[in-house]
């Protein structure tokens, strides 16, 4: 009677991680490391509290973590993003995403999401009273057809969501996808919400296409980003988003009431700790020998992977296996042979059977080597 959300109950994530300490099983389902984060990243936080950095930061955010956000984008992408006007420092990506659909969605309004999609997505469009059109990516290359997004368009169409790297498959957007996008919207009122959280996770020679690159979309975008996955922290919960000065004058309006300020300490020390750009430049490098070593270890078992050009995941189709269902799979994997996978068909509204599973590689060799020791007898 009172909900906002009927059709949500338990996440897969939720279920599948009881399930993994029910069965004592190498979670490989959630996107989380196993592994360290940085110890000089560490001491600056500890540094910044012993400094007395606890109080309450700007709500837009710590001016030198600010400017240093503005710097890297310059640096990067070449895009000229004002450090008082166009960037706040946020509890994570997915409350950026979030609050950047409360900041301009009305009911009735039509969001285009492409799935499989990002859990988080449809709910923060539904709970705005907004209508999700879905449109699905090409399987098994997980590609945008731009023809049938065309197809979608209308007087309705209010924002389109993007997300490269792509969390679940792997996929990333091409400059090809991004002038298809470009010739679509030039003329009409919609904006874009593109979720970058895997930015430097990204494979095999493959630019990252930020919007931030393209300045006629970066003026009608909300453009997310993470920390957590940079560094290795994803229980810190702090990201942030960067837009024109009117769309963030309205995303703070949100903002101001609901988080309103982030932890202090942390964005004292990423302020000095984002100048050490090696720490995200040698990302791609390192997470792609872990995506490769999973892929050697797998040519042991009858799992076939599907291309993943960044982000933690690489997806796996078991179709030389069974013909169950993707969720069934995955349940029966948990409990036979002690590994967690999240099964593809849960970032679908509607339900699926392409035989696919995601895997997050994001672990210690270790870690790895024993999933798959276990799944090398999978029948």
């Amino acid at each position: 009677m009172y909900s906002k959300l009927p059709n949500v109950g338990t996440t897969i994530f939720t279920v599948m991680s009881s399930l993994a300490i029910e069965y004592k099983a190498i979670n490989l389902g959630q996107g989380f490391p196993d592994f360290g984060m940085s110890e000089e990243l560490i001491g600056l936080v500890n540094e910044a509290m012993k400094n007395g950095f606890n109080q309450y930061a700007h709500m837009n955010g710590y001016r030198p973590l600010l400017e240093a956000i503005a710097e890297k984008a310059e640096d990067l992408y070449g895009a000229k993003v004002n450090p008082d006007t166009e960037i706040t420092i946020t509890p994570g990506g997915t409350y950026a995403l979030y609050t950047a659909m409360t900041t301009v969605l009305h009911p009735g309004d039509e969001v285009i999401v492409f799935e499989p999609a990002y859990d988080s997505y449809i709910p923060g469009i539904e709970l705005n009273g907004a209508k999700p059109v879905i449109i699905p990516l090409t399987f098994p290359d997980y590609k945008i057809n731009w023809e049938e997004v065309r197809n979608h368009l209308n007087e309705k169409t209010r924002m389109i969501i993007l997300n490269s790297p792509h969390n679940p498959t792997g996929s990333v957007l091409s400059a090809d996808d991004l002038q298809q996008l470009r010739s679509l919207i030039s003329n009409t009122n919609i904006l874009v919400l593109s979720d970058e959280v895997y930015e430097h996770i990204i494979f095999d020679g493959h630019r990252h296409e930020s919007i931030l690159r393209y300045p006629d979309l970066l003026q009608r975008s909300f453009v997310c980003f993470s920390f957590g996955k940079n560094y290795h922290c994803t229980g810190w919960k702090l990201g942030y988003c960067i837009a024109p000065a009117e769309m963030m004058k309205e995303f703070r309006k949100v903002h101001q009431f609901n988080c309103f300020s982030c932890d202090t300490p942390k964005q004292v020390a990423l302020a000095t700790y984002l100048r050490n750009k090696d720490a995200y430049l040698q990302l791609g490098a390192f997470m792609q020998q872990k995506r490769d070593y999973l892929q050697q270890l797998m040519r042991q078992t009858k799992f076939e992977p599907l291309p993943s050009f960044g982000s933690f995941f690489q997806c796996y189709s078991y179709r030389n296996i069974s013909t169950e269902s993707e969720n069934d799979f995955v349940q029966r994997m948990v409990k036979e042979y002690g590994v967690v996978a999240i099964p593809v068909s849960a970032f679908y509204q509607k339900p699926v059977n392409n035989q696919v599973v995601r895997f997050c590689f994001v672990k210690k060799e270790e870690t790895l080597e024993a999933a798959v020791e276990r799944l090398i007898s999978f029948h």
